[in-house]
């Protein structure tokens, strides 16, 4: 009983067009009704309480980041150097995407972000090498959800949040999932424009290399001063987002004095709206969390889910399964908020690695942003693009299911995700 009102009213309230972020409390509000201890103190208090937390510092700071990496020029210095890299290649410039989206990644951990950056910068460029403005734009797409898996990471931020695991821990086990997903992507790109008649941009001399290095130089710094810091322990995750923040800042109107004080408020408003959002969503969920909890409805469902117990692979693959069907329909930080209270007792009680899962669960959650009929970045991409979302989830398709293949292999060898991850934070 208590599942079916979790469910009805959260999936009722969504349906009638309410904000997910409302939607969750009126459901944290029927729970409460449902277990006759109805508080709205207790509702006010824990909806404080799910905002008040040092660690997600971090989600404002990165997203200030992000901001001041597009304005301020430190996106465009990277695509221009992954150009300078590879733009010769045949499809090189879909090689340049790949590329440059890993390193975004590392600097903002925003999918929305990272998409739209490219989408301006890229999208131009391919269709006028040839290339069929709908496969590009899948791709740029697939690249965007490498954004929230290599580190730092919004989504592993607020996993980590709400599952009680190590952040330093998560960012480091992502760096290797988000180069084989990478990998995946370039593999996918070459088979499909092997047989396309392109004419690439002629291949640019050493000198031309490495000027674009250079000016590049000050932005590729950033991941590996986060990454650095991160496993000699010199700042905590929260910490880092600070200094991403304050270096992109520097580097943007300092060296590359491309923000000026006019733009400098509009980059703080927007990063600002953007927390907004995410942060009263975080705290609402809480209070559904809160009342998960207390209702014992992961106890419930591991009643249900008793069987697959026994065999920690098959309740992973039940899991993501589960994942993949709510991110058709949810965003990913709502999402992350309403699954990970119900399912880490789960994980716990199966013996599984807690690290591993949040690994998996956000790659999963990471390709939700592309499938259709919600996806975030589809709708980025095609609006910043100016094509249609039927042509856009076209083209995508490909790029997605391999990278549910990738998903699901690393369900099957979990050891493709632990080995390099206790490598890296022993």
């Amino acid at each position: 009983m208590t599942i079916a009102i979790f469910l009805g009213s959260l999936l009722a309230a969504m349906a009638l067009g309410i904000p997910i972020a409302f939607s969750l409390l009126l459901c944290g509000a029927a729970l409460m009704w449902h277990l006759d201890m109805f508080d709205a103190q207790i509702l006010a208090q824990n909806v404080i309480n799910g905002a008040d937390s040092f660690p997600l510092l971090a989600v404002p700071f990165f997203m200030l980041a992000g901001e001041v990496m597009n304005t301020g020029g430190l996106s465009k210095r990277i695509v221009n150097f992954a150009m300078a890299l590879v733009g010769h290649i045949r499809g090189g410039l879909g090689y340049v995407t790949i590329i440059a989206a890993c390193l975004l990644s590392a600097l903002s951990g925003s999918a929305v972000a990272d998409a739209a950056a490219l989408t301006a910068l890229l999208l131009p460029m391919m269709v006028k090498a040839g290339h069929d403005k709908a496969r590009s734009g899948g791709l740029i797409a697939a690249c965007g959800v490498i954004g929230p898996i290599i580190p730092p990471s919004i989504g592993f931020v607020i996993f980590g949040v709400a599952a009680n695991v190590s952040i330093s821990k998560l960012f480091l086990a992502g760096i290797f999932p988000g180069i084989v997903l990478a990998a995946g992507l370039w593999a996918t790109w070459w088979w499909m424009t092997r047989r396309e008649h392109l004419t690439p941009p002629p291949k640019r001399t050493r000198a031309e290399v490495w000027a674009s290095f250079r000016s590049a130089g000050w932005a590729l710094l950033l991941p590996v001063i986060i990454l650095v810091g991160l496993r000699m322990g010199v700042f905590t995750p929260t910490e880092a987002a600070v200094v991403a923040a304050v270096y992109a800042l520097f580097v943007a109107s300092v060296i590359y004095k491309e923000l000026s004080l006019k733009q400098l408020y509009e980059v703080f408003h927007t990063a600002a709206k953007t927390t907004a959002v995410i942060m009263f969503l975080v705290a609402a969920a809480m209070v559904s969390a809160w009342l998960i909890t207390v209702a014992q409805l992961p106890n419930q469902v591991i009643a249900l889910l008793q069987p697959l117990l026994d065999s920690p692979m098959l309740l992973m693959v039940a899991m993501m399964v589960l994942v993949m069907a709510v991110g058709t329909a949810m965003d990913m930080t709502p999402t992350i908020l309403i699954l990970t209270p119900v399912l880490m007792p789960l994980v716990k009680a199966a013996g599984i690695d807690p690290v591993y899962f949040g690994v998996l669960f956000i790659i999963n959650n990471s390709i939700g942003l592309v499938t259709p009929p919600v996806g975030t970045v589809l709708n980025v991409v095609a609006g910043v693009g100016r094509m249609r979302m039927d042509d856009v989830t076209r083209g995508v398709f490909p790029f997605m299911v391999v990278q549910f293949i990738v998903l699901f292999l690393m369900v099957l060898f979990p050891q493709i995700v632990m080995w390099p991850a206790r490598l890296l934070y022993g």
